[in-house]
């Protein structure tokens, strides 16, 4: 297809090869590929180390799932930087995982929404990065104006119409937005066309799946559902594998259907050191330490280097964080903040991380 971009957001952003933009709204190719996987239940059991070898290439548009630290498949990434897959695109909304693949190089480019967690703070890092061109932002995008984009390409639509953009400068930083006029009006009545968005890969974490790639999950979906559809490629990772008896008759919280997926990986504590609802809480040392290491390049990297490239897989970052202890701490709070059992004697107290203080210490 040949597609015809924004040209104010082009030269504002500064981006001249539009080629680099192409994939993301190649919405006929994406369908085509979808459309050759095989539409019959199969096993597609695998390891995390082979799904991600497999499915997750260079240069691909890899999108963040689920909301930030909340039931976000976060081991499946943090395996995409100990594979030093490179050049990546990144999307999602919010996209704030993106950010410990800058770095060392695995993002290059992004389609930027929201980097960060306010509950703790600024991500400095990024900020930086975007300053001195390590990354750059091939768009800027409000997360209802994203959402509609997965939303049209789950529909199998070319795009849809929103009000959504309008009253911002957003639509001047986009190539993909265009602002035109209600076809169905013969008033003026100025809409953003917002266009079928279509990422290459995405790892979704849930609580529940069958070896055929039938999910459920608890907590927001924000966009996974409508991703799921979206994508070219998706993993699933789950906090166990059940049967599809299970699935089927036993239906609880959302659900994938197995048609989408395409790697299906045991994986538990796999949003660790997230979140994930009904099964345990953040590392909350982790995140405080984090967001004050991000003031500093060399800090940071340091950071990225111990917790992730130095550790072979989900089960040492567990050690780090304290093994049995935490695992017994993490799965009272979350049934706590749920509502689950009584929060007497569950502290939810947080202290912050000072320079010299062991991450446990601050638990």
């Amino acid at each position: 297809m040949i597609f015809d971009y924004n040209q104010e957001a082009l030269k504002n952003l500064q981006i001249e090869d539009t080629s680099i933009l192409d994939r993301l709204v190649d919405y006929r190719q994406a369908r085509e590929e979808r459309q050759r996987k095989e539409h019959y239940q199969r096993d597609k059991r695998m390891s995390l180390k082979e799904a991600v070898a497999e499915l997750v290439h260079d240069g691909d548009i890899w999108c963040d799932g689920a909301f930030g630290y909340v039931k976000t498949g976060l081991q499946g990434y943090w395996e995409i930087l100990r594979q030093g897959k490179k050049n990546l695109q990144a999307i999602g909304s919010p996209n704030t995982n993106m950010s410990y693949g800058i770095p060392f190089g695995n993002v290059k480019y992004c389609h930027s929404s929201y980097t960060g967690a306010e509950m703790r703070g600024i991500d400095k890092s990024f900020s930086r990065n975007i300053k001195s061109g390590k990354v750059k932002i091939l768009s800027d995008w409000s997360h209802g104006l994203m959402a509609l984009g997965f939303k049209a390409a789950q529909l199998g639509m070319p795009g849809c119409f929103s009000k959504q953009g309008l009253g911002s400068d957003m639509v001047r930083f986009n190539p993909y937005l265009k602002v035109m006029q209600n076809p169905m009006s013969k008033e003026d009545d100025p809409v953003v066309f917002v266009p079928a968005l279509c990422p290459d890969v995405i790892i979704i974490h849930v609580n529940a799946a069958d070896k055929y790639g039938n999910c459920r999950f608890y907590g927001p979906a924000v966009n996974d559902i409508a991703v799921a559809a979206a994508s070219r490629r998706v993993i699933i990772t789950c906090e166990e594998i059940v049967s599809n008896y299970d699935i089927r008759y036993h239906a609880k919280g959302a659900q994938i259907p197995f048609n989408n997926i395409d790697a299906v990986v045991e994986l538990p504590f796999g949003a660790v050191p997230g979140y994930m609802p009904g099964e345990y809480y953040w590392m909350r040392y982790f995140w405080e330490k984090l967001f004050l290491m991000t003031q500093d390049d060399e800090t940071y990297k340091a950071y990225i280097k111990e917790w992730i490239l130095d550790t072979k897989d989900v089960n040492d970052v567990i050690e780090k964080a304290g093994g049995i202890e935490w695992i017994k701490k993490s799965r009272r709070r979350a049934r706590a903040a749920e509502g689950n059992i009584d929060p007497e004697g569950v502290s939810f107290v947080y202290r912050l991380w000072e320079k010299g203080m062991d991450t446990k210490d601050i638990d």
